[in-house]
């Protein structure tokens, strides 16, 4: 039998918590190897009331412990988590999507040291569909994205353009632009704008609209494809982490599907 695919979590927040509790409950292949967090003394505690001993490292120090370390600290620590794992030639999950756009050097790096870089699908569906149209040619890609205020609060975009989501009584659109801008202007917001960009025409090409909705209570993601091969719509409703608002619960369950398809027999989707 394989030895289980060692995982290390950059990060124990909303998502990093909630992977790390699904691998505290046994994964077959899968073991949490190490962690990573500001506060060791409290990270501890947290893992021991999941009944796990693992080691608190530095985020540049999750590489030697691990055969994939899944990023998901803050969005200024991206490339110090990332460019270890990449330069040693092994795998990255990144979720923040966007901070991988700002650094897709680490992608010809890849090419070099023979590491992975696993984007997962995230708080989005539909990535296979649109990989395969990617194949043949997409003329459009829009993309709708609907959030209670509160889980825009705070975007960058908006304290830059002095946009308030506060006490809203209909929708309000703060934003129309491409997936890279929306994604760099939203960075705990619209990752997966940055994943539905790269996984179908760039997303320079990828157009995408915000709403500030108080008639939601989820994260709505419309997506719209024209291609040569197909047409299709693709529409979602995520339900916000109890943790962190602007964080689906899909995504650390879609993390989870990625590390599963390293050691399992069967691999279903494209």
């Amino acid at each position: 039998m394989s030895a289980a695919v060692r995982v290390a979590i950059g990060s124990l927040g909303s998502v990093g918590m909630a992977l790390a509790r699904r691998l505290a409950q046994g994964q077959q292949g899968l073991t949490l190897a190490a962690v990573s967090a500001r506060d060791v003394t409290r990270a501890t505690q947290r893992l021991a009331s999941l009944g796990l001993q693992v080691p608190v490292l530095a985020l540049e120090e999750l590489t030697g412990a691990a055969d994939v370390v899944v990023e998901c600290a803050p969005a200024e620590h991206f490339r110090t988590l990332a460019e270890p794992v990449v330069r040693a030639g092994k795998v990255l999950v990144p979720i923040s999507v966007a901070g991988l756009l700002d650094h897709m050097d680490l992608v010809d790096l890849a090419r070099h040291s023979g590491a992975r870089i696993l984007v997962p699908s995230g708080a989005i569906l539909g990535l296979d569909a649109l990989r395969a149209a990617s194949e043949g040619e997409i003329t459009q890609v829009r993309m709708i994205t609907r959030k209670p205020p509160r889980g825009l609060r705070g975007a960058p975009y908006l304290v830059r353009n002095g946009i308030s989501v506060e006490n809203l009584d209909a929708p309000l659109k703060v934003f129309e632009g491409t997936a890279a801008q929306g994604a760099r202007g939203f960075p705990a917001n619209v990752n997966v704008a940055a994943a539905v960009g790269l996984a179908g025409v760039g997303p320079e090409r990828t157009m995408l609209e915000i709403w500030a909705d108080p008639g939601v209570d989820r994260n709505v993601h419309d997506i719209q494809v024209t291609a040569d091969s197909a047409s299709f719509t693709m529409h979602i409703e995520n339900v916000p982490s109890q943790e962190n608002p602007r964080t689906g619960r899909l995504v650390a369950l879609s993390v989870l599907a990625t590390l599963r398809r390293l050691c399992e027999p069967l691999v279903i989707g494209t």
